[in-house]
Order: C-alpha cells, then sequence, then structure tokens
C-alpha cells in the first residue's frame, strides 16, 4: 500500500504530493507548527489524510513539550489544537480528528494522567485514527464494487486515493475493489484544474495499480459522456451536509450535473467522519479560496496577464439530488438523505452502548 503519513519516533512522515509524480520525496515534519503548514501548503491533502495529520501533529506536539505538569501541558495541547483548526477550513474531517483528540486528552485528565500517561494516550489515539482510516477505505471499497458495472467505464475528479487517505482511498478504493472483485475496469481521470490532483496524483496511483487510465482535462467530460464512454461516476468529498449537499473538489457540480444529463450514476464515496449533521445544507459550508496563483502560474511559468482578477474557490457543492448514494464504511447511504445519515449515526451509537 502507498504510505501516505506515517507517525517515528520523533517526527510525522509523509510524502510531499506537491512534488508528485516527478518525484517521489518524503518530508520529516519535527514539530506540530511543521505539521500545520505542511496542511495549509497541500505538501499532504485529501480529507481524510488532513484529518490524520491533524492528530499526528497533536501527538507530535504534546510528546515534544518540555511542559512537566498536566496543567501547564493542556494549556499548551489546547493551542495545537487551534493551530491545526486554522489550516484549512472546508473538510471536516480535520475538525472532526481535533475533537476526538480533544476528548481523549479530557478523559485522561479527568481520570487523573501523569504528563508521560497523557502523551502515551494521545500517541494511541492517533495511532488509532490512522488505522481506522485505512479500515474504513477497505469496508468503503468492498460496498461500492457492488454498484460498479462488470464492464466498468468509471470517471472521477479530483484524487481521492491513497494519498488523501491513510491509504487505500475512498473514490479509488471502490475502483480498487471494483478490481479485486474481478470487475474489468477502465478509469477517465480529470486532470482537476488548477492543482492538477487527477493528472498528477489520481493517474500516478491507478498506474502504479496497474489499472487502466486515460487523463482528460476537464472540459472534455461532457463531450467523452455523450460519445458513452462513461458508465459510473465516483468522488470523494471534503464535506456532506446533513441533506446530503456535498462539497468536493471544485468542478465536482459540473461533472454531477454533466453525468445527469447522460443518466449515469454518480456516487460520493466518504467515511462517515465526513459526514456533518450540524451543517444543515451545501450553503453553510464554507468554501476555502486559496491563492492566485494556483490559477495565473503553473510552476515558474505564468499563463495569465498581470492585472488579470482571479477566482480560486478550492470546492463547490454538489446538491444531493444529483447524487445516487453516498458509499461509507457502513453500507452505501441513499435518498432521502436527511435521514439515511442520520440513521447511519443512531446505528453507530446504539453499537457503541451495546455491551
Amino acid at each position: 500500500m502507498l504510505p501516505t503519513i506515517a507517525r517515528e519516533n520523533d517526527a510525522v512522515v509523509m510524502i510531499d504530493q506537491r512534488k508528485l509524480p516527478a518525484q517521489e520525496i518524503y518530508v520529516r515534519c519535527k514539530t506540530a507548527p511543521e505539521v500545520a503548514r505542511a496542511i495549509k501548503t497541500m505538501v499532504i491533502r485529501g480529507a481524510p489524510a488532513i484529518g490524520v495529520a491533524a492528530a499526528m501533529g497533536i501527538a507530535l506536539g504534546v510528546r515534544t513539550s518540555k511542559s512537566t505538569g498536566t496543567q501547564k501541558l493542556a494549556a499548551e495541547f489546547y493551542k495545537i489544537c487551534e493551530l491545526m483548526a486554522s489550516t484549512r477550513p472546508t473538510a471536516v474531517n480535520l475538525f472532526w480528528a481535533i475533537e476526538r483528540m480533544k476528548r481523549s486528552f479530557a478523559a485522561g485528565a479527568e481520570a487523573g494522567e501523569s504528563v508521560a500517561q497523557l502523551q502515551d494516550r494521545l500517541d494511541r489515539e492517533a495511532g488509532a485514527i490512522h488505522d481506522e482510516d485505512v479500515a474504513s477505505c477497505r469496508a468503503m471499497g468492498a460496498f461500492g464494487a457492488e454498484v460498479v458495472p462488470a464492464d466498468a467505464r468509471i470517471l472521477t475528479h479530483c484524487n481521492a486515493g491513497a494519498l488523501a487517505t491513510a491509504g487505500y482511498g475512498t473514490a479509488l478504493g471502490v475502483i480498487r475493489g471494483a478490481v479485486e472483485a474481478g470487475k474489468r475496469v477502465a478509469v477517465f481521470a480529470d486532470e482537476t484544474r488548477p492543482f492538477l490532483q487527477g493528472a498528477r496524483l489520481t493517474a500516478w496511483e491507478l498506474v502504479r495499480d496497474g489499472i487502466q487510465t486515460t487523463v482528460i482535462t476537464d472540459n472534455m467530460a461532457g463531450a467523452l459522456m455523450r460519445q458513452d464512454k462513461v458508465n459510473f461516476v465516483v468522488v470523494g468529498a471534503d464535506r456532506i451536509a446533513a441533506n446530503g449537499d456535498t462539497a468536493n473538489k471544485i468542478g465536482t457540480y459540473g461533472v454531477a450535473v454533466l453525468a445527469r444529463e447522460h443518466n449515469i450514476p454518480f456516487y460520493v464515496a466518504a467515511p462517515l467522519s465526513t459526514i456533518d449533521l450540524r451543517t444543515p445544507d451545501g450553503q453553510h459550508i464554507p468554501i476555502e479560496e486559496r491563492n492566485p496563483r494556483e490559477v495565473t502560474h503553473v510552476g515558474g511559468s505564468r499563463l495569465a496577464p498581470e492585472g488579470a482578477l482571479v477566482w480560486n474557490p478550492a470546492f463547490d457543492v454538489t446538491p444531493h439530488h444529483l447524487i445516487a448514494g453516498i458509499i461509507t464504511e457502513r453500507g452505501i447511504l441513499r435518498a432521502p438523505y436527511t435521514e439515511s445519515l442520520k440513521l447511519a449515526f443512531e446505528t453507530i451509537e446504539v453499537a457503541n452502548r451495546t455491551p
């Protein structure tokens, strides 16, 4: 499995996704601020992956703390949490992971644990978040494989693979699951402007796996569908609202509209940690806007004239009525999403209460 992120004794180690596919370089972050900077500058990206990175960064920050008392450690811990929360606003997995680390710390502090015990506790919690993410992706792959056509011509947008998670992937996990189930699969990867995650990352992952992959520019998807060369669409997600509206990489909404026009099923693959029941609908999802240079330049080469205005939202929102199903580690959720999403969490709560 492609190693996206790992915790070593004195560092959080992650592959630098900005350098792929030309170079496979691993970055060693030895402090919590270095992890936060890696998230913000997209050394690591993808909603589940940045949640794992934040958890590991928090654990690393507490492990390297000079605090000798639990009160000072607590103050430092919550500052590190604030730092991680300030990195990227849209992906809810980031905030889910931070809240989970907060609950773990609070439980340990309430039990009177020492500084060393709290450090060990947070290391274990971050490790659990990592391992659970891999397991949930594999479960998603198995569930999603069931709805993939036997002779699948799949379009995907952005990168929702091993690189966007702790391993295996969400949308690409579904593709991998279909291949493992013996289905014939060919993939079309939108290049995904302006950061080119599809061309640089998705194609790189799938080619490594020996899965037939064709890279297309984003504005070719409609023509491809009209020629009946696509029969299934699957994408990842950065936040799913309570009604099923889904934020994903900019351009996803256009793909969903095109899929509806051509009667092609459009699926979203995401763990339950991406679902935010506190956000009622897509209009309430905060959308990150990024540096205009990502649009005006490729590498060091300027494409647009100086003085031109740039709008660079990182995400858009696909309305729930365009989504055929949301593939999760608990199964495929269907409309009405206000009911199925809520029921998925209620099922977990009941399972957690069962002795």
